[in-house]
């Protein structure tokens, strides 16, 4: 699996998968509108990135060493931690049917941080290098509380004038809201099923390429922040580490000691680290 071959996949993100965090992002007044079945559940999905559609969202926006900000460092960039899920799908008359993770790795769902009522895609992808994912993509054994994703914890900083500053809360990937067959089967409906609300799409739309697809990459859903993510946007020269690592064999000074520069091996980690340019 290389970054390449992502460009051949669909890429969705969940919204709302992590408590308190729309509140955290400026983003549960928009949400207001949406009406969930539990009240734990997440608010939805979105497209980041559809393969040769005529808008925005046919830019592939992916990449593990850069964060463009394209001039827009003053609409306040701010990481997103998550666990992305590399999929394969089945897609037949026109519904998904299936969802089959097989790998996961790091990934920065980077944002924007404006209220301006347009949807949630907009702030999503404004360019290419606007997303990140680490190259250390790791095989699912299976994707239920018994495989190894429940060991893995996500952690996140920034590193500013030579100085780390953790930037999202360690989380246990069990933490998600809806995480393993609760997440795919809620995935599955709401990519069959998710009309226009709010700040989120009517999905069906976007499923005109599912038959040229090769997957689909999915953001799971961001930590929450601590407080100096709350309060600080990115900055040109930012570096952002996002660690995705099984804290049953590593700890978390073995993250601390790898992003200081210490030579640490991190058998079991998904590892991004990017650049603010």
């Amino acid at each position: 699996m290389l970054l390449e071959d992502l460009k051949d996949y669909l890429g969705f993100a969940v919204a709302g998968n992590f408590a308190n965090h729309l509140g955290e992002a400026g983003e549960a007044d928009e949400f207001a509108v949406i009406e969930t079945k539990e009240k734990d559940a997440p608010k939805g999905m979105f497209p980041f990135y559809i393969k040769n559609h005529e808008s925005f969202l046919g830019t592939y926006p992916v990449c593990d060493e850069i964060i463009y900000t394209h001039g827009r460092e003053d609409e306040n960039l701010q990481v997103e931690a998550e666990v992305a899920l590399i999929c394969d799908f089945v897609y037949e008359n026109e519904k998904v049917i299936d969802i089959v993770p097989k790998y996961f790795s790091a990934f920065n769902d980077c944002s924007i941080r404006i209220q301006d009522g347009n949807k949630l895609s907009t702030k999503k992808n404004w360019g290419i290098n606007t997303k990140g994912i680490s190259q250390d993509i790791i095989e699912i054994d299976n994707f239920t509380e018994d495989g190894i994703l429940s060991k893995y914890h996500i952690s996140s900083f920034i590193k500013r004038d030579g100085i780390v500053h953790d930037y999202g809360t360690t989380s246990s990937v069990k933490s998600y809201s809806y995480f393993f067959n609760q997440l795919k089967d809620w995935m599955i409906d709401k990519l069959n099923t998710q009309e226009d609300c709010g700040p989120l799409e009517e999905l069906t739309q976007f499923m005109g390429q599912a038959k040229d697809s090769n997957g689909i990459l999915i953001a799971a859903g961001a930590t929450a922040y601590t407080d100096f993510g709350k309060k600080n946007f990115l900055q040109k020269g930012d570096e952002i580490f996002v660690y995705v690592y099984n804290a049953h064999a590593h700890s978390f000074q073995d993250i601390m000691n790898d992003m200081c520069g210490m030579d640490t091996f991190l058998s079991q980690c998904s590892k991004l680290h990017q650049t603010v340019q």
